[in-house]
């Protein structure tokens, strides 16, 4: 009867374990705006193809990392969007928290690890038609929280990706690159830049993908 009663009570617990939600994965940081893969195909389609002029720029050009709420910058901002139990001090800075990195697929607990990449670079969209804009405007470009421009991305990626386009640079993480392409055709059709012919090409590629 023992044995019977043991046996029941295993059976019993191995249902439970089977019924049990598997626990959830940790979550990717979505930023706003990322549109449909169709609409993503009609925006790239919009997009003026032209070569691009580079002459000129200058980051500091871009004013960035501007105050948005209270003690938080952009970054800050971003920082706290992206990550999960992220805990700050009273100057907003994050001292704990967990970030995942899409284009890479790590995980950091020190934002020190993380760079906010501006998904279209800043040099990309000087020479793409923001050499054209007023200070202000670039200003608005660079602190972008509306569209799927700025993201929490390990740092050495962001710095490997520098300010290459689609045609030069993708993220490691090629089950990203679907996303990637919908986020950086999204933001030049928001802002009206222009897309090289090599650029539009690898963004059809990626978007194929989808």
């Amino acid at each position: 009867m023992k044995f019977f009663t043991v046996s029941i009570i295993a059976a019993v617990a191995a249902a439970v374990a089977e019924a049990a939600p598997a626990p959830a994965p940790f979550a990717m940081p979505t930023p706003p705006g990322i549109p449909t893969t169709s609409a993503a195909i009609s925006q790239l389609a919009a997009l003026t193809v032209r070569t691009s002029d580079p002459s000129g720029y200058s980051r500091d050009l871009f004013p960035h990392w501007i105050t948005i709420s209270g003690a938080c910058n952009t970054r800050e901002t971003v920082l706290m969007r992206d990550g999960t139990n992220v805990v700050t001090d009273s100057k907003c800075a994050a001292t704990s928290g967990k970030w995942y990195s899409p284009y890479d697929g790590a995980t950091w607990t020190l934002a020190s690890d993380l760079d906010i990449d501006h998904v279209i670079p800043l040099a990309d969209a000087w020479k793409s038609g923001a050499n054209t804009w007023t200070t202000a405007k670039r200003q608005q470009f660079a602190n972008d929280l509306t569209n799927p421009q700025l993201i929490a991305v390990t740092d050495n990626v962001n710095q490997a990706k520098g300010d290459k386009s689609p045609d030069a640079w993708k993220p490691p993480l090629t089950s990203y690159h679907c996303t990637y392409a919908k986020m950086w055709v999204r933001v030049k059709y928001v802002w009206g830049l222009s897309v090289k012919s090599a650029e539009k090409s690898a963004l059809t590629s990626m978007l194929n993908t989808c």
